[in-house]
């Protein structure tokens, strides 16, 4: 629901139809017009506005009951996807790391308390959760999101905190404000996040930004391995190294310095 005042150049039947959109996600893929009315908080005379709007610019299809997202939704990420030379550059070091340690390896943005992820090479499925680019995760328990929370500013962290909802996934979940702040000042020592089945039971990752010449944080790059194959200790010794030299080798191919 879209609440709270706004600024003059704030165009409300935009952020309608976006929310509509935003609305289907894997749990809710077809809706009749009661439920996304329900889900917006929308009315449904309303909804049925910028449905027929969707539907009319090929974003959406209706059998007359119910609504599904079309392909062409897709387009909206891609231009964004498109303009992000660092995915390209990383996908064959990505291809190369997950054939070197038979893992899945993928790259995330921070977007608001969650990462989402823009490039992913997929190994052997180990999450329940199917995991493609688009997907959004929270950053306080994964091993992305840490890396790219520990490279926000005070402010933007205070923003974080504030604004942010964070419950325990499973009994290794790191939830509490004072803890995190912790964990953050640590990544910010090591460089690196490493993350022990707090988002899934079974699920350890670890991750490093990327950065561009200018050390600002762009990404986050991550291996994640089966708790039952792979030991942290293991994880930081045999998949730290290659992810650490990726994140350098995307660094100085942005800058132009080198070839991935």
């Amino acid at each position: 629901m879209i609440d709270g005042p706004r600024q003059g150049e704030f165009v409300t039947s935009l952020a309608r139809g976006l929310q509509i959109i935003r609305t289907f996600d894997v749990d809710h893929s077809v809706m009749t017009l009661s439920e996304v009315a329900g889900r917006t908080g929308l009315t449904r005379a309303t909804a049925r506005r910028f449905l027929h709007t969707l539907r009319e610019l090929g974003y959406v299809s209706s059998d007359g009951r119910d609504f599904r997202l079309t392909p062409q939704v897709l387009s909206l990420g891609y231009a964004y996807l498109s303009s992000m030379s660092i995915v390209e550059i990383a996908q064959p070091l990505m291809d190369r790391i997950s054939k070197q340690i038979s893992e899945s390896c993928s790259m995330s943005v921070l977007d608001g308390a969650d990462i989402i992820y823009v490039a992913r090479v997929p190994a052997k499925r180990i999450m329940s959760v199917a995991l493609s680019i688009g997907t959004r995760l929270p950053a306080y328990n994964t091993a992305m999101g840490r890396v790219l929370l520990a490279a926000l500013d005070n402010d933007e962290l205070d923003t974080y905190f504030a604004t942010s909802e964070r419950v325990s996934y499973t009994p290794h979940t790191v939830s509490g404000e004072a803890e995190l702040r912790d964990i953050l000042a640590q990544v910010r020592v090591d460089g690196f996040a490493a993350v022990d089945q707090e988002l899934e039971l079974g699920v350890r990752s670890v991750a490093v930004p990327v950065r561009e010449r200018a050390n600002k944080t762009l990404a986050a790059l991550n291996v994640s391995g089966h708790a039952a194959r792979v030991s942290m200790r293991e994880i930081r010794r045999n998949f730290l190294p290659p992810l650490q030299a990726a994140a350098g080798a995307i660094t100085a191919a942005l800058s132009g310095s080198i070839e991935p």
